[in-house]
């Protein structure tokens, strides 16, 4: 009885139902003398007979019949053990993501569009806020950020480069006024870089949608990502800052060092990698 295993249960069931050694065997893909010598041998582990031969085929036996509603029984469980199996391996539950807004809609919703559609109980939340997340008190479970996370139990990945330009508006002409961001900590940076540039007044907008509306109406010139500027159609007035120095920032991926072994996270994750590897050329401009 030791030597009973799940196809012995398989191979059972198969020829109660089927009632012949050939039902049997096409429905297994075996071959009749196959499935004959392993009914041979099933019923000497068993030491019992389970099936009356007769020339139309097989019909069970007593022992046969009464070993059937357990047969039965493990096949329930396998079928549910598989089940349970099928869905431990899909993907399922929130993720929470913050983004930078340049990357939100030409490159992190595409990246995750195959992710969710291969796993309908994935959840992802994907948020934009002027001001860096908190990773420490789990506001998000992951970022995508521009500067290095505060020290703390966090792991970063860098994804690659993402690289800016002065532009103004489609018809070649370097209005005065600069387009600029607030004066805010996420937004430094990008503020310092317009500063550099000689201008006459400023329009201070906190959105990327907002600033490229503003330079292709030739409401001024301002700092932006390669990228999102040649898309617009503007005009490239200058690649580097006036001392030849590059503009250009790391692309960071932020998450929590306890979410490491989280399955939904790191599918996020390598999503989130796979797309920006993708589009690398685009976003170093």
């Amino acid at each position: 009885m030791k030597r009973l295993n799940w196809d012995d249960v398989r191979l059972f069931l198969a020829l109660a139902r089927e009632g012949t050694l050939s039902g049997a065997a096409r429905h297994l893909g075996l071959g009749v003398a196959t499935m004959s010598r392993r009914i041979e041998r099933l019923e000497q582990v068993m030491e019992v007979p389970l099936f009356l031969r007769h020339q139309h085929g097989l019909d069970l036996t007593d022992q046969g019949g009464a070993l059937l509603p357990r047969a039965e029984a493990v096949e329930l469980a396998m079928t549910g053990l598989r089940r349970d199996a099928e869905a431990q391996a899909e993907i399922r539950g929130l993720v929470r993501l913050a983004s930078i807004e340049t990357l939100v809609s030409p490159v992190i919703l595409p990246a995750l569009a195959p992710l969710l559609a291969a796993n309908p109980g994935l959840d992802i939340e994907v948020s934009y806020a002027a001001t860096m997340v908190n990773m420490h008190r789990h506001d998000a479970d992951l970022a995508v950020r521009l500067v290095a996370p505060e020290a703390g139990h966090l792991v970063m990945r860098r994804l690659g480069t993402l690289g800016y330009g002065l532009y103004g508006p489609p018809d070649g002409s370097w209005p005065k006024r600069q387009v600029i961001w607030p004066q805010t900590e996420a937004f430094r940076r990008m503020h310092g870089w317009a500063r550099l540039f000689p201008g006459e007044g400023r329009l201070t907008l906190n959105t990327l949608e907002a600033q490229v509306a503003a330079i292709k109406e030739g409401m001024g010139s301002g700092v932006l990502p390669h990228f999102l500027a040649r898309r617009a159609g503007l005009t490239l007035l200058a690649s580097s800052l006036p001392d030849g120095t590059q503009m250009e920032t790391p692309l960071l991926l932020v998450s929590h060092a306890d979410l490491a072994a989280s399955r939904r996270v790191r599918a996020v994750a390598e999503a989130i990698t796979a797309g920006i590897s993708r589009a690398r050329a685009e976003l170093e401009g």
